[in-house]
């Protein structure tokens, strides 16, 4: 407990100069404290003692759309800097997206609901899995890594790529599908939704990402060593925070042009793509995550799940 009050006193003001950062008026972190001290700080603490000098510690952080991925992530990273000493490379599957020239080819070679970012296939996996094989090499010299403007539904210029100058002590790779598992050909034929039932009547879109899911993903995902899972309580209220993660990125990009900013229609339509996986997720991923977080309805942290 004395490490924690510690560790908590050296970092909270970083910690909420970040929070307050994310925050919109209409928009604030509730219970800061008790999030940091609780939840966040004792995770830090299960990573620093995972910590193996001959490689990077690969952690795999996933969650529904609008959980609080990104924000979480970032905290654990500023505690582990600050507090541990470690050099920590945080990064979202989402920067891996394929650029909107490659989904346009996807969409007209294999099925037209390959366009939209997202499910697997949608990402560039050979860029994630030669990350993970460099990071690992005991001659790491540097590297650089796509960042994706979802704002743009693009990748961003190769100038400000991601660059990585020295091996880092833990990564962690964030993202909604992160550690997802393919489902039997069997549970694919029911529709899930109204996409499924009318842009996906012969299965070729679910197929096609299931089959992702056997094969690349499988095989990349066993790289990771150690997964954390945010878990809400249903797929409903996961739609209300991905509808309010869209206002906050309006808020911050609304000077910029030609923005691919989303409507509450545009999200709720956007979000069927992650509907299966996401659902599936909530039945599996408790049972092979090292950590499981589980949010209330509030967006707030509730309980904590070591294995």
């Amino acid at each position: 407990m004395q490490s924690t009050i510690q560790c908590f006193n050296k970092v909270k003001k970083d910690c909420f100069n970040f929070i307050n950062s994310q925050e919109t008026k209409s928009n604030k972190f509730k219970d800061k404290n008790k999030m940091i001290k609780s939840y966040l700080i004792p995770i830090c603490f299960w990573i620093a003692k995972k910590i193996n000098k001959n490689s990077p510690l690969i952690i795999g952080l996933a969650g529904g759309q609008g959980i609080g991925k990104t924000t979480i992530t970032s905290i654990i990273s500023l505690i582990l800097k600050k507090y541990f000493k470690l050099k920590v490379f945080k990064i979202s599957i989402d920067d891996f997206y394929k650029s909107r020239n490659e989904r346009k080819k996807l969409s007209t070679n294999k099925h037209p609901l390959l366009m939209i970012r997202g499910v697997p296939g949608t990402h560039d996996y050979k860029i994630i899995y030669e990350f993970f094989k460099k990071v690992k090499n005991k001659k790491f010299s540097k590297l650089r890594l796509p960042k994706f403007d979802k704002s743009k539904d693009d990748r961003c210029n190769k100038k400000l790529w991601y660059k990585i100058n020295s091996r880092p002590d833990v990564i962690i790779l964030e993202g909604w599908c992160v550690g997802a598992k393919a489902q039997k050909n069997s549970q694919l034929s029911k529709p899930i939704n109204n996409l499924e039932k009318i842009k996906d009547p012969y299965l070729v879109w679910r197929n096609y990402v299931n089959i992702q899911l056997k094969t690349h993903y499988k095989n990349l995902f066993k790289h990771l060593n150690e997964t954390i899972y945010l878990k809400a309580n249903n797929f409903r209220v996961l739609q209300k925070w991905r509808i309010k993660q869209e206002k906050t990125l309006w808020l911050k990009s609304k000077n910029k042009k030609n923005l691919k900013i989303m409507n509450r229609g545009d999200i709720i339509k956007f979000m069927q793509t992650y509907q299966r996986i996401t659902q599936n997720m909530f039945k599996d991923a408790p049972k092979y995550a090292s950590i499981v977080m589980k949010l209330n309805s509030s967006h707030q942290i509730n309980s904590i799940k070591f294995k």
